[in-house]
């Protein structure tokens, strides 16, 4: 999948991801309306409001960018008519070409990994059937239990031909709390190739994370192609600390969420690349599916968010490779 992934960023030149991040805010009032009128104003209704919002967005964006990044959590909040909607969702986007990166922030250990990443990634014996869950091409992974946590995941990728986004350094202004905290300790590597930037003194838990990264894709790499199933999640909001994580993890693709909304623009993103102008991926949630809301975009109106969508997804796509033509030429 991570090959299916450079392919499409290839083919449609643009290393962008649009996260399907719905909040009934979002969603004008004509397509509310219509499903309050079929549904009532219940969580059927709402995740029915929130599917169809989604379905305009995809079809208007599809031909332009290589993945779609669902959030379970806007899905959830519906209860079960949400994860159906998510499901939805899922399904749509595949139908569409469109490589679907659940972004579910799993992490846990033993049995409990393993059914995350069966359910989200994976397959399921059910009697004499073969089931798949949500089925996404990708997920996001908490590492903060550990190998154990991830070493499930890294094996139905492995089986699957799929990926996983660990979290390494978040886009967020308090994670520098926990994820930039200074520890001691030798990289992880043991003789395994993996080895730290510094050669002395204290390192902060990001560095040692994406240490860990590179370790385990180092395990799970396709036999053909330049990067592993397991990528790593960088924020756009913290660019020299992605200088930093590109040099250490090589080999692996770098999802870089932080960008429009949260300050995050093309010309702090080029250090994520590598020089074949591959190795990262970048998310935009609201700056895109919420565009029409924005004042460059308000005349598009409630019944054009769509195309405001597709004109914010164009817009990005110019800024971003702008940046790189300046940065590799």
């Amino acid at each position: 999948m991570i090959n299916k992934l450079t392919a499409k960023i290839r083919q449609t030149n643009a290393p962008i991801v649009v996260g399907l991040d719905p909040m009934l805010k979002y969603v004008p009032g004509q397509i509310c309306k219509a499903a309050y009128a079929e549904y009532g104003e219940t969580l059927e209704g709402a995740a029915e409001a929130i599917w169809q919002y989604n379905k305009g967005i995809v079809d208007a964006v599809c031909d332009l960018v290589p993945a779609v990044k669902p959030q379970i959590a806007m899905y959830e909040q519906f209860g079960i008519p949400g994860l159906v909607a998510f499901q939805k969702t899922v399904n749509y986007c595949k139908e569409k070409g469109l490589v679907v990166i659940g972004d579910v922030k799993r992490g846990d250990i033993g049995s409990t990994s393993e059914a995350y990443a069966a359910g989200h990634l994976g397959k399921l014996q059910v009697g004499g059937s073969i089931c798949r869950g949500f089925d996404e091409d990708f997920v996001t992974v908490n590492p903060y239990l550990g190998s154990d946590g991830v070493k499930p995941f890294l094996k139905v990728c492995a089986e699957e031909k799929k990926g996983i986004f660990v979290l390494v350094k978040t886009s967020n202004p308090s994670s520098g709390e926990l994820q930039d905290r200074l520890i001691q300790g030798s990289e992880p590597g043991d003789g395994d190739g993996v080895k730290s930037v510094r050669t002395e003194g204290d390192r902060p838990l990001y560095e040692v994370v994406g240490e860990f990264v590179a370790r385990w894709g180092a395990e799970c790499m396709p036999k053909e192609g330049d990067y592993s199933y397991v990528g790593a999640v960088v924020g756009a909001t913290y660019p020299e600390q992605g200088k930093l994580l590109r040099r250490i993890m090589p080999k692996t693709f770098i999802l870089v969420p932080g960008y429009g909304a949260q300050g995050g623009k093309g010309a702090d993103l080029v250090h994520f690349f590598n020089e074949d102008g591959l190795g990262a991926i970048i998310n935009s949630s609201r700056g895109i599916i919420a565009a029409y809301q924005q004042e460059q975009y308000a005349h598009y109106g409630e019944a054009g968010y769509a195309d405001a969508s597709r004109a914010a997804v164009l817009a990005m796509k110019e800024d971003i490779a702008s940046a790189l033509e300046k940065r590799f030429g």
